[in-house]
Order: structure tokens, then sequence, then C-alpha cells
């Protein structure tokens, strides 16, 4: 399935007549066209969440509403598709940007606790499902020599985070603000895990990747095991990506952001 373009097929089956056009960020393979967003890779993920979400009720911030097809479909040749929602990217140069993603990720955190674990999580096998098994000693892991040294730092820190839960553990450039209205929790990228784990992929985001302050996590109350656990998760996805033969990773670079973040939070 070409991700380059988004076929009249798949607007047909959906009720959109069109003109598509690509979005920015994430990917770069979601389209808008008339109020839908579409994504390719529907599968069983976008199939769950339609009836995922379908059961939660939002409080404290919104969700991209999943629309099936004119059949009754979720998914059609591929693609999925949802609601467009109002909203833009916020400053993250300030720290009550943090503080405002943390908190919309906390109230979706509430709002599908009650869910159960998805049967499609065991059998994903990209990188990022592989690096977070990894750092929770379900899959092992070698790390390439410009990482060792720090990963040794975070291990030592590692703590038991709490009851397991549906989580998005990829809030940080998935949470849409607009004047008036609640913040907007989009692209759901669902792991089974402590909401405290989803809150330091967060913060270690901030520290590594947008110039936080070194006393970030102290700021929004995220503990140091939470952080520590979540920057081993993007290194070990760095470390897959580049195992898999992905091209334009500076290690150095980035071995040098995660010894950075993780001299923040004291290790």
């Amino acid at each position: 399935m070409s991700r380059d373009q988004l076929p009249s097929t798949v607007l047909h089956a959906f009720g959109v007549e069109g003109p598509a056009r690509r979005l920015d960020g994430g990917q770069g393979d979601s389209w808008a066209a008339d109020d839908l967003v579409f994504k390719p890779d529907g599968g069983p993920l976008q199939e769950w969440l339609a009836g995922a979400l379908a059961e939660v009720t939002p409080d404290g911030f919104r969700i991209a509403e999943p629309v099936c097809t004119r059949d009754g479909a979720w998914v059609s040749h591929g693609w999925s598709a949802t609601r467009w929602v109002e909203g833009s990217e916020p400053d993250y140069s300030a720290v009550s940007t943090w503080r405002d993603i943390l908190a919309a990720g906390r109230a979706f955190h509430r709002a599908v606790a009650h869910l159960g674990r998805p049967d499609f999580l065991e059998a994903r096998q990209d990188w990022w499902a592989r690096a977070d098994r990894a750092v929770w000693g379900e899959q092992e892991i070698q790390f390439r020599p410009e990482f060792a040294a720090v990963a040794r730092r975070l291990r030592g820190a590692l703590e038991p985070l709490g009851r397991p839960q549906l989580v998005h553990g990829d809030l940080t450039k998935n949470v849409l603000f607009a004047p008036g209205l609640a913040p907007a929790v989009i692209d759901i990228s669902p792991y089974w895990r402590p909401p405290q784990y989803a809150e330091g992929v967060v913060v270690a985001d901030a520290l590594c990747w947008h110039g936080a302050p070194a006393t970030l996590w102290k700021t929004v109350d995220v503990p140091v095991a939470a952080v520590a656990r979540a920057l081993l998760f993007r290194m070990a996805t760095t470390n897959e990506r580049v195992a898999a033969g992905a091209d334009g990773v500076d290690l150095r670079d980035e071995a040098r952001r995660y010894g950075l973040a993780a001299a923040a939070i004291g290790l």
C-alpha cells in the first residue's frame, strides 16, 4: 500500500469527495479531506480504538472521533478515518506547556482506566514495541557502544511504577490546544503500562529535544524512575531503528542528549 497518495476509492468509501491534502507532522503519512483525517495501516489497532473510544467519556480532554465507512467498516483499503479536531501545537519552550500536556494525559488515562488489554499488542513488532518490551525486561536488547554507558546509569534507577493499564505512550506532540476548548489528544499510541511511564516519556522528550529546564521533572511531579525508564525506551527505539538499517541517525548526538537528560535527573 502506497502512502504517497490517498486513493479516491478510500475517499468514496468514507463518503468524502475531496480534494485531499497531506498533513505535516508525525510520520508524514496522514491526509485530510473535508472534516476527516485519514491514516494508513488501519488494521487491528484502528478497529480496536474505534470500539474502545466509543466507551470513553472525555472529561478534561477531547479525542478525534473514529469514523466508519458507508458500509459500517472502520477500515477501507488499509486506511482509517477520524474527525478533524481543532487545535495546534503549543509553545514547547514554555514550562506551562509541559504541565498542560501532562494534565491532558492524566485526564485521558483516568478516562480509559477501565478498558481491558488489547490482544493485538502482543503481535506488534515495530521499533517502538520491541524497545518498550526491552526496557520492561520482556525482551533482550544489546545497546550500541554509544548508548551503553548511559543505559547502565539509567537502569540503576528503575523501580516499579504502579499498576499497568492502557496508556498513550507518545503524548508529547500529540496534544493540540485551541482557545476555549479542552486539549485534544490525538494519534493514540497504545501500550499496557503504568500511567507514570507515559508521563516519563513526555518529560524525557522535553529534556532531550525541546530544551526544557533540567528541573522540569520536579516541577511537574514525575518521578526519576519514570523518566529513567522513558529515556531507556527512547534510546532503545533508536537502537532498534539502527539495527533495522535506518539512515540519518546521529548516534553521538543522541547519546549526548540522553546523557544530559540522565544528568538532569541526577544519574
